[in-house]
């Protein structure tokens, strides 16, 4: 019986993020599973003592009561925006699952994977930008890393242009 199911889904607060946000609650996310956003700041010079202790590991688990306090939230440098807000407290309500966030900090790319083993994840699941294949040679997509890289499941969710 699979009663302790970590879905983890990889969130920048960016339009991709949200869609694969949303996608994940509507098409992967069952009553009693965790929820879990990760989510990886660009390591920078940090004044918090807090976040310097953090930087190796991630932040400790995030509940959603804190998620939704921007005072709290600001501690660790990260905004979340009103939208995936209301995905994840109205999904926590209408599925009963757990709400969780983890911060890391550093390289994107590592971060998730390193995710998926220390969390660790049941699947993943993870926007994509649709970079042209110029800035992807150039920046490496993330989504691409993970896939290739990440030791659990993984799903892309692709931003497609609609046509009208």
């Amino acid at each position: 019986m699979e009663c302790d199911r970590r879905v983890g889904v990889a969130v920048d607060f960016s339009a991709c993020s949200k869609k694969a946000l949303k996608w994940a609650v509507d098409n992967v996310v069952r009553d009693g599973d965790h929820l879990i956003l990760v989510t990886v700041r660009p390591e920078g010079n940090y004044e918090e003592g807090e976040i310097q202790l953090w930087e190796a590991t991630g932040s400790p688990l995030i509940p959603l009561s804190d998620l939704s306090d921007p005072i709290i939230m600001k501690k660790y440098g990260v905004k979340p925006d009103p939208e995936t807000l209301d995905i994840v407290n109205t999904a926590a309500m209408q599925k009963k699952i757990m709400v969780i966030m983890k911060i890391y900090w550093g390289d994107a790319r590592e971060k998730i994977c390193e995710a998926i083993d220390k969390i660790p994840l049941s699947c993943l699941v993870i926007g994509n930008r649709g970079l042209g294949k110029l800035k992807r040679a150039i920046l490496g997509s993330v989504s691409n890393y993970v896939v290739n890289n990440g030791s659990c499941p993984v799903t892309v969710v692709k931003q497609v242009e609609l046509e009208h």
